[in-house]
């Protein structure tokens, strides 16, 4: 891995993750980290720099969530480890602080700099759309949506024919339960990664160099925190606006029926994205679930009516998602229909969908919904749960939870079967509540 006269001693973990980014490794994406204190970004620096100097003409992109987070640190490192390598600014490289490129005067080479930060005025990274790059590098991935990443990843072509290179990125993180999760580490565990991606844990012990003053301090931090930033704990649980506690959702798939009237509710997909799931209720008791993907309005029609006649559920206990195209499913049925942003049945709440997350999480905490559907839904249900979070509880005012599109950002998945599941409560507000003439 030397690049110059200078050689860098790497930890054998770090040597780990740079074997899965040889050009003759199938790994496209490494996602490298799991605790505090792994070096992980002084290996993308370096990792950067060799692939720089290695490569005449080539560009590299060193990204994080803000860019002005980047250059206090990420940057800082950077010169640290160009140092390392006997390079000199102004010798051997420059930054420009205006333009944020990295430019190496011995070959052509340059890195560039980029704020990953998911706007509101750019939600599809159009700024990034005529950028070309060899490689990637970015820093604390865990504050970078998945889109981002994706476009970047797109973004791979420049030089790469000239070298026989393969597109390559590195990406470094803490433990994070967004869609890292569920794109990298859960797959890890269970075996089932995509052989183009590789996961590699790094812990504060794979670095003899950390003093033990370092060690201590994260071994003195809250339990939540010490599981995370110590010991790498993917599955903790580190904030304080969890809703859905996993031992309460686990306990809701008992073989107990809670029966009541029959009704159904159903999450419709909006403009054709994410997945239409459709749930069958026997009282407080999920007891058959319908996903379609991408269908036109009139299957979900057909499919919701199917499920009506199976299970003898009448017209007026039948609620849908009527935000985007789940409205032309109500007008057509002549169903409820539910619009997440309306008014509260109650002032301390921020709208219907929050009043209804909260009562939820209230029935699923004292044990009175139970979810009798097979092995496969279970998963999914329990992670989308745990997704649900309080909005802005450091702060005074309404009740809120998270919106779907950022959870949807986050995490990679949109939480659909969640909010199937959090429509049911829409019967539970208050004593005929849901109760509209179809006249």
């Amino acid at each position: 891995m030397s690049a110059s006269k200078y050689e860098i001693e790497f930890f054998p973990v770090q040597l780990r993750a740079l074997e899965h980014l040889k050009v003759d490794s199938p790994v496209r994406v490494v996602l490298f980290g799991g605790a505090a204190g792994g070096s992980k970004s002084f290996l993308g620096c370096a990792w950067q720099i060799a692939r720089r100097l290695k490569y005449p003409n080539t560009r590299g992109l060193i990204g994080r969530s803000k860019l002005d987070t980047l250059k206090k640190t990420t940057l800082n490192t950077f010169f640290e480890v160009a140092a390392m390598y006997g390079l000199k600014s102004g010798v051997h490289y420059t930054f420009n602080g205006q333009s944020n490129i990295i430019y190496f005067l011995t070959n052509g080479s340059e890195i560039i700099l980029k704020d990953l930060f998911a706007y509101p005025s750019d939600p599809n990274f159009d700024s990034l759309g005529s950028l070309e790059i060899t490689d990637f590098f970015i820093d604390e991935v865990a504050q970078v949506s998945e889109r981002a990443v994706a476009v970047v990843r797109s973004r791979l072509r420049y030089k790469l024919n000239e070298y026989g290179l393969e597109p390559k990125g590195l990406m470094t993180c803490n433990p994070s339960k967004g869609w890292l999760y569920n794109k990298f580490y859960k797959p890890w565990v269970e075996g089932t990664l995509d052989s183009r991606l590789a996961f590699v844990p790094a812990l504060p012990g794979d670095n003899p160099k950390l003093p033990e003053s370092y060690l201590e301090e994260l071994a003195a931090l809250p339990e939540q925190l010490r599981k995370r930033l110590l010991e790498g704990d993917w599955d903790f649980d580190e904030s304080i606006d969890i809703m859905f506690k996993t031992d309460d959702v686990l306990r809701c798939f008992r073989n107990e029926l809670l029966s009541g009237e029959k009704r159904i509710t159903a999450d419709i997909a909006r403009l054709g994205q994410d997945r239409t799931v459709i749930g069958v209720w026997d009282g407080l008791s999920l007891i058959d679930i319908r996903t379609l993907t991408r269908v036109e309005i009139t299957v979900t029609i057909d499919a919701i009516r199917e499920l009506m006649a199976a299970h003898n559920v009448p017209l007026k206990n039948v609620l849908v998602d009527e935000d985007g195209i789940g409205g032309g499913v109500k007008d057509v049925m002549k169903c409820l229909g539910f619009q997440n942003g309306s008014k509260a049945t109650q002032p301390q709440y921020m709208n219907l969908k929050a009043e209804c997350y909260y009562k939820l999480a209230d029935l699923i905490e004292k044990g009175k919904v139970t979810m009798l559907v097979s092995a496969e839904y279970k998963d999914k249900i329990a992670a989308e749960l745990d997704m649900i979070r309080r909005e802005n509880v450091d702060k005074d005012g309404k009740l809120a939870v998270t919106p779907k599109d950022k959870l949807k950002l986050r995490h990679g998945i949109s939480p659909d079967y969640a909010d199937m599941l959090m429509m049911r409560a829409y019967f539970e507000l208050k004593p005929n509540y849901g109760k509209y003439s179809f006249i």
